[in-house]
Parts: C-alpha cells; sequence; structure tokens
C-alpha cells in the first residue's frame, strides 16, 4: 500500500452542510484504469444510485472515468465524509467480490467543492458528464456508457 504523504490536507478546511450541492472527484490509487472494465464501472454506479436511495444524497449528475469519478449531488442529513466514505466502502466490497480480490483501490481521501448558490448546477453538470469528450474517450457523450444527470 503507498502512502499518499498529503491526503491528509485534503481534509483541510471541509464542512458539511445538509441541502448544499457538492462535488466529489475521488481517484482510484495509481490512477490504475479500473473501470476501463464496463462491468466494474456499472457497480460502482449501482453504489451510487444506493447512497441516493437510501436518502444519504441527492444525485444530481455524474460520470465514470476509467480511473475515476466525478460526481454531483445535494447532501441530505449526514456529512460528506460519511456519504463519500460509505460510496467507496461498499463499491470497493462490491468491486471487489466480482474481481476476486481483497485489495484496497481507492486512493486515501477525496477532492470536495461546495457549490456556491449562485453557481449554475446544470453547467456543472455538463462539465461532469463532458470528461469523456475531453479525454479523447468518445467523440459523443452518448457513446459513452457510464455517466447520468438529474436532468435528462
Amino acid at each position: 500500500m503507498l502512502h499518499q504523504p498529503n491526503s491528509h490536507l485534503l481534509r483541510r478546511g471541509r464542512h458539511s452542510e445538509s441541502g448544499r450541492p457538492y462535488l466529489i472527484t475521488a481517484v482510484v490509487q495509481n490512477r490504475q484504469p479500473l473501470f476501463k472494465d464496463f462491468h466494474l464501472g456499472r457497480l460502482l454506479v449501482a453504489e451510487f444510485r444506493k447512497t441516493h436511495e437510501l436518502g444519504v444524497v441527492d444525485s444530481l449528475a455524474w460520470v465514470v472515468m476509467p480511473d475515476h469519478f466525478h460526481w454531483l449531488f445535494e447532501l441530505q442529513d449526514t456529512t460528506l465524509s460519511q456519504a463519500v466514505g460509505r460510496t467507496k466502502s461498499r463499491s470497493t466490497l462490491t468491486i471487489n467480490r466480482a474481481r476476486g480480490s481483497k485489495e484496497r483501490f481507492w486512493q486515501l481521501g477525496y477532492h470536495d467543492r461546495a457549490v456556491r448558490t449562485d453557481e449554475d448546477l446544470r453547467k456543472i453538470a455538463r462539465y461532469i458528464i463532458a470528461n469523456p469528450l475531453r479525454a479523447g474517450l468518445v467523440e459523443h457523450i452518448g457513446d459513452y456508457p457510464l455517466w447520468d444527470a438529474a436532468w435528462l
């Protein structure tokens, strides 16, 4: 297991506010392209949906890239650490079961950005779901299977 000496800095100044939208980014250890495997990507998507269905977050948009994800959601009655921790933990269990592994694959921590009330959530969602286009993975966003947005 590699130690990430600056992962503790991601927590500095972190504040959880119910009802506030957050943009979360979490990365796979060593940028391993784990989610190039469509089936494993769908297992992560299922965990996003479960977290939403449990009322932990109100998912607004997400994209699963080969080695990371971006997730825009409105935090409900919990903390940011609990919401993201639950999703990363549950996805680790499910994905490791599918690949017959027991290794930790998420980097420690995650990047979060609280969305200000004056920001356009749809604009942020469009930016998120356009990631596969900017990365050159597809020519048309409709060709990329691992994204969704509440406005569709």
